[in-house]
């Protein structure tokens, strides 16, 4: 018997995940439930769906969780996001874990190239930053990849690889801080998320977006991401 949270998921994924069977079979007012709080955070508002969808692909890379980043690299691309878009995305998880969070985002970009129907690359060596970075050039494809040859040439030449990264290019500025503060408020860390949410303020993000980017966060990381990412919210009238 089917039921509105798995008609729900599995037009979402094209399928129904074994989670979301699991939960139906336990509890299906429960997953009801969580399927309407999660179609109600992921609605187009301040942040498109294409845009909440690649945040957390990117959130999910950073702290190196692979499962929630597959499946909403699926939403990305399935929103219009491009190969070039989610590389830039992916980059910005390197500032919060480093060669591992690269290595996991290679899986999102492989897969992102499934979905588009471009052929699967042979790997190359991807022992250092740098070849992680040249099989994310290989991926995207040359004409595309301007903005990540300038990260590598910055990695290659020892330079401030956080400035290059943050700075426009196929993703906004603002939208790669909105995604830094993601990434903390993800790890509880709300002292430091409270930091990329004033940047992101100060590169144009409204507080309406600072709200979406807490919300979606909720998804991955439970009511405690909300918990940090409210705390540097400002109330209606601070705006």
């Amino acid at each position: 018997m089917s039921s509105k949270g798995l008609d729900y998921f599995k037009k979402v994924y094209d399928q129904v995940p074994g989670w979301v069977q699991q939960m139906h079979d336990y509890s299906p007012n429960m997953l009801d439930q969580y399927t309407s709080l999660r179609g109600d955070i992921m609605k187009p508002g301040a942040l498109s769906v294409k845009e909440k969808d690649i945040l957390l692909v990117g959130m999910n890379a950073a702290r190196l969780y692979e499962r929630s980043m597959v499946y909403h690299t699926k939403g990305a691309i399935d929103g219009g996001a491009s190969l070039p878009e989610l590389a830039e995305y992916l980059l910005v998880s390197y500032l919060y874990n480093g060669q591992q969070a690269l290595l996991t985002g290679l899986k999102s970009m492989q897969y992102a190239c499934e979905l588009v129907g471009d052929e699967t690359l042979d790997r190359i060596n991807i022992d250092t930053v740098e070849e992680i970075l040249c099989q994310y050039i290989q991926m995207i494809g040359s004409e595309n990849a301007a903005f990540i040859e300038n990260v590598l040439q910055t990695k290659k030449d020892g330079g401030d690889m956080e400035e290059v990264i943050l700075r426009g290019g196929h993703v906004s500025r603002k939208n790669k801080l909105l995604l830094m503060s993601g990434i903390y408020i993800t790890v509880l860390n709300g002292k430091i998320a409270g930091t990329w949410m004033e940047k992101a303020r100060r590169s144009g993000a409204e507080e309406p977006e600072l709200a979406e980017t807490g919300a979606i966060c909720l998804l991955t990381a439970g009511i405690p991401a909300w918990f940090e990412a409210s705390d540097s919210l400002r109330m209606g009238h601070e705006q």
